[in-house]
């Protein structure tokens, strides 16, 4: 059941990460990242009104508190890289994000990876470096130097070393309450933690919200699905093997890539890498 929903939250989330780059370039990253906060509370709303509202426990609001903290700094940095690089690129070398959240959920909540799911840690970093395989032919280093140098890629960095801490604490405050509530209450934190950072940059961008409406209704849908469907998968098995089927995520962006953004040049440089890294996360899915 949670690879069923694992794999659905892949799909929501190469949507809403469409919805985002579009949003991206008609607007700015505040507003966007406003947006996909906001406009999937309505959702989660009438998730929480179809499942019941669950016995709370106290530490749900400091969960929910420390969540907003990570994934408004984590989505601000992601939607920075999708304004500035193309989907699948940022979408592969996001992934990076799970290797960070092996140590952190062993570490923070006891999550313990078996052997087969180490290997597909070591493929995963592999892949990485592969993404660039047009600097590799330069120099053995250059992947490595794009990395830190390209602004895009720079900020993907950014957005995967935040998410895992926003992982683990949408976990925690769904074992605090239940998918819907848990979803609700994070997201409704990350808004009221977002929205003054929008108005004091973005202002004159809200007058344009009901002009693209359509986007951010989507936006919204896209995400609501996405971690409602991979918040059940949470309480159901490790939260690293949820992200680690999710990465199923890299084909779905590809295709749009090239569908959506005619991104087809970089998608044939970024092939390589990101099949390595799907290999690897097969290995971790594997595991259990």
């Amino acid at each position: 059941m949670w690879i069923v929903l694992s794999l659905a939250a892949a799909l929501f989330q190469a949507l809403r990460n469409t919805a985002m780059k579009r949003l991206g370039h008609a607007l700015d990253e505040y507003i966007n990242v406003w947006g996909r906060f906001t406009f999937l509370l309505p959702f989660a709303f009438v998730a929480c009104l179809w499942s019941g509202w669950p016995t709370f426990a106290p530490s749900f609001v400091p969960w929910c508190l420390a969540f907003g903290a990570c994934q408004t700094a984590s989505t601000l940095a992601l939607s920075k890289a999708l304004k500035l690089s193309e989907i699948s690129l940022v979408t592969a070398l996001w992934k990076v994000s799970l290797l960070l959240l092996l140590g952190l959920g062993w570490v923070a909540i006891g999550e313990r990876p078996s052997a087969l799911g180490l290997a597909g840690v070591v493929l995963s970093a592999s892949g990485v470096y592969l993404l660039n395989v047009r600097s590799a032919r330069i120099s053995p280093w250059a992947p490595l130097l794009v990395l830190f140098t390209d602004h895009g890629q720079r900020y993907t960095l950014l957005a995967a070393a935040l998410y895992a801490p926003s992982v683990i604490t949408i976990k925690k405050a769904i074992l605090a309450s239940n998918t819907a509530a848990g979803t609700f209450g994070t997201y409704f934190a990350a808004s009221l933690i977002v929205t003054p950072i929008a108005l004091r940059t973005s202002a004159r961008h809200f007058h344009a919200v009901p002009q693209h409406w359509k986007e951010f209704a989507a936006l919204g849908l896209f995400a609501a699905l996405t971690t409602l469907s991979q918040g059940k998968a949470y309480t159901l098995t490790l939260s690293s093997y949820v992200e680690a089927v999710k990465q199923i995520e890299i084909l779905y962006a590809m295709a749009i890539g090239v569908l959506v953004f005619g991104e087809a040049r970089r998608v044939k440089e970024s092939a390589l890498g990101a099949f390595v890294m799907l290999l690897g996360m097969v290995l971790l899915a594997l595991a259990t």
